[in-house]
């Protein structure tokens, strides 16, 4: 491992706040000290570790893509999953995620995965990637512990229920959890989550039957249940996403 910071050092690691050299070199950017730490004892293979101390503030700014540089950062080789790579297994709990494209929303969906116990994060190819820079960081550090996966969420789908596990996903025609629905789910299954803008797409829907559409009901001020489109249009998918992992796991 070459340690040395020459400009060509400096111009490579640049180059991966894109996704472009990203995906040519199968590297990604990892920065702060909590984050760094995790990261050198995750298990992900380390290309290079670089500290403000040794390069300097100037070289740390020309290779940090934050506004103010942290101390420390590294250089990681991804792992990249494929769905033959997780046991689905009847009990887990499992996130599929159609089209989310933010990637503070992604980061957190994936922090929120690993603090709710979820097996794995299945990701439909659409999805925002999930070693962009600003995914990488709202994860606060459950990247190194969550297994993400990319692959069509009906392939996913179709193993799962030659299993037995079910696919449940949030729609607005679903029925409210306050119905005492998430009896059906607990304490696992699939859980489908849709893009910000367009919800879970006619493809996957067509997979999930209508008596497992779920909602997170909306309320008014005394608490009663509103009807669905009364209130707010819908919630933010990383909001919605830690509404729904907390009541499956209250029961």
């Amino acid at each position: 491992m070459d340690n040395r910071l020459t400009s060509a050092r400096i111009k490579e690691i640049r180059s991966l706040q894109q996704k472009k050299f990203r995906a040519e070199t199968s590297l990604f950017v990892v920065e702060g000290e909590k984050m760094v730490q995790e990261a050198l004892s995750s298990g992900f293979e380390v290309d290079s570790v670089w500290r403000r101390e040794e390069i300097g503030e100037v070289n740390m700014s020309r290779i940090s893509s934050l506004s103010s540089p942290s101390p420390i950062l590294a250089v990681l080789k991804q792992k990249n999953y494929s769905p033959e790579d997780i046991d689905l297994k009847k009990g887990g709990l499992y996130l599929l995620l159609d089209g989310v494209k933010d990637p503070g929303n992604m980061g957190t969906i994936i922090r929120l995965a690993d603090w709710f116990g979820a097996s794995a994060v299945f990701c439909s190819e659409d999805c925002v990637e999930l070693y962009n820079p600003k995914t990488v960081q709202s994860t606060m550090g459950a990247i190194f512990r969550v297994k993400v996966c990319y692959s069509p969420l009906k392939h996913v789908i179709e193993i799962a229920e030659e299993k037995g596990i079910h696919a449940f996903g949030t729609f607005l025609d679903g029925q409210p959890v306050s119905e005492g629905f998430y009896r059906g789910i607990a304490p696992g299954g699939l859980v489908v989550l849709g893009s910000e803008s367009f919800g879970i797409s006619q493809t996957v829907s067509a997979l999930i039957p209508k008596e497992r559409h779920i909602l997170i009901p909306s309320y008014d001020k005394e608490g009663k249940v509103l009807k669905a489109g009364s209130g707010s249009e819908s919630l933010n998918v990383a909001t919605a996403c830690a509404a729904i992992l907390s009541l499956i796991r209250a029961r």
